[in-house]
């Protein structure tokens, strides 16, 4: 059995999969990172299966028995399609963190009305 850690994925259709083999004993997958597996199939071709890590496991994420010899472009749309919504996934957690730190920041620092300038006056305000 063949053992991978996908790296990057092409963005032409007919593109390449960059890999990093891996060994039998790896340990769990990081988060959002995909490991693909295959073997020749019992007949002709190969049994190709695809594992996705999450936090706190590594789930099946898909399989693919007795593939083509080509089975790289048979999984790749999956694959691309996952490693985005992974990469999408990573930007909203990243947001929603910094935007629940600046609340508490904005919380904790905020002025009093005392501080405040309520005047109406400044670069920004009608003259009469």
């Amino acid at each position: 059995m063949h053992s991978a850690l996908l790296q990057r994925i092409s963005t032409r259709p007919d593109g390449p999969l960059d890999i990093t083999w891996l060994a039998a004993e790896t340990p769990r997958l990081p988060l959002g990172r995909i490991r693909l597996r295959w073997e020749p199939a019992s007949r002709s071709g190969w049994d190709v299966t695809t594992y996705l890590g999450l936090t706190t496991a590594e789930v099946l994420l898909g399989s693919w028995p007795a593939a083509p010899d080509d089975w790289p472009s048979l999984v790749r749309p999956t694959l691309y399609e996952v490693t985005g919504l992974c990469a999408a996934l990573s930007v909203a957690t990243a947001a929603q963190k910094f935007s629940n730190t600046s609340d508490g920041y904005r919380q904790r620092h905020r002025m009093s009305p005392k501080r405040r300038n309520l005047s109406g006056g400044g670069a920004l305000s009608r003259r009469a």
